[in-house]
């Protein structure tokens, strides 16, 4: 008797699919890839924030594990909603990529470099946001398209750089593009960036079991504290809001940002402890933030 095969969902932008064919490629069990559309896919011009912060790349694929046409979706963690989702399971988190920011440029540009007045092409408000604390004469601009396109961008000079995550360049080969990569101080990534996370019908033993050999402790820790502060603030995927969560001598530290879009304002918590206790080092800096006052910015989101 054959073994069914996991079924597994994915985005089909170049990026989503280099990260399914990873997972794909360390699963033991039989694999088939299933590539389906996400509202964020198919529409290229609207801005992710103006989406509603929420589910823009995941509602689909969580069809698609409802309707039992796959059994495992791949996503890029940060685009992973925070809340529980009911019938969803995140069944584990693999080992992190390289969560940091990174400009390209033309002319081998940096932050520091680029000229007043700059285009500089983001759609991350959390992007902006910190980046204009650092440079506030620099022109930011809403961008949309999947790397090659942003890339293509700064080649044909319709911006002079663009702000992307290190991670998706690495998983594609197309780091040698980058001219700097961003300090973790000057922009605080996002909850779960650089991280994958599979999720599966909830109680589905079958797919947990064949995800399990791929979960990362540092990974689902870390990636944890972030997200239960983003959680905690009821904050979206598109908020101005960064968290960076390392494990350094076994315990987790993390670091929450929230700044406003125009980076005048600026609220930072830090918070640490053990690797089971991830979730509440999120909630208790998400409570600090919003004990300094930092709850209006949200309602930029």
């Amino acid at each position: 008797m054959n073994t069914p095969l996991l079924r597994i969902g994915s985005r089909a932008s170049d990026l989503a699919r280099a990260q399914a064919e990873w997972t794909a490629g360390r699963l033991e069990c039989c694999t088939a890839l299933v590539w389906i559309k996400s509202t964020g896919d198919q529409d290229q011009t609207t801005e992710l924030a103006e989406f509603g912060g929420v589910g823009v790349f995941t509602v689909e694929l969580h069809r698609a594990l409802f309707d039992d046409r796959i059994d495992l979706a791949v996503h890029s963690l940060k685009d992973l909603p925070a809340g529980d989702e009911e019938g969803i399971q995140l069944a584990g988190v693999p080992v992190r990529e390289d969560v940091r920011d990174t400009i390209v440029a033309r002319d081998g540009l940096t932050l520091e470099t680029l000229p007043a007045g700059a285009r500089v092409g983001t759609g991350s408000p959390r992007r902006v946001a910190q980046l204009k604390r650092a440079r506030p004469d620099l022109d930011f601009v809403g961008i949309r398209g999947n790397v090659d396109t942003r890339l293509r961008k700064v080649r044909e000079g319709e911006v002079d750089a663009v702000v992307l995550a290190y991670a998706g360049l690495r998983r594609l080969g197309l780091d040698g593009n980058v001219t700097q990569v961003l300090d973790p101080e000057v922009c605080v990534p996002a909850a779960g960036q650089g991280a994958l996370g599979y999720t599966i019908r909830a109680n589905d033993a079958r797919a947990e079991e064949c995800v399990a050999p791929l979960r990362d402790v540092k990974a689902a820790a870390c990636t944890a504290a972030e997200r239960a502060a983003l959680h905690a603030l009821g904050a979206g995927c598109h908020a101005p809001v960064g968290a960076n969560a390392v494990v350094e001598d076994g315990r987790v530290r993390l670091h929450v940002r929230m700044c406003s879009l125009d980076g005048t304002q600026c609220f930072e918590s830090r918070g640490e402890g053990g690797l089971g206790e991830a979730a509440d080092i999120g909630r208790r800096c998400a409570e600090d933030l919003l004990g300094q006052g930092a709850g209006p910015l949200l309602e930029t989101e």
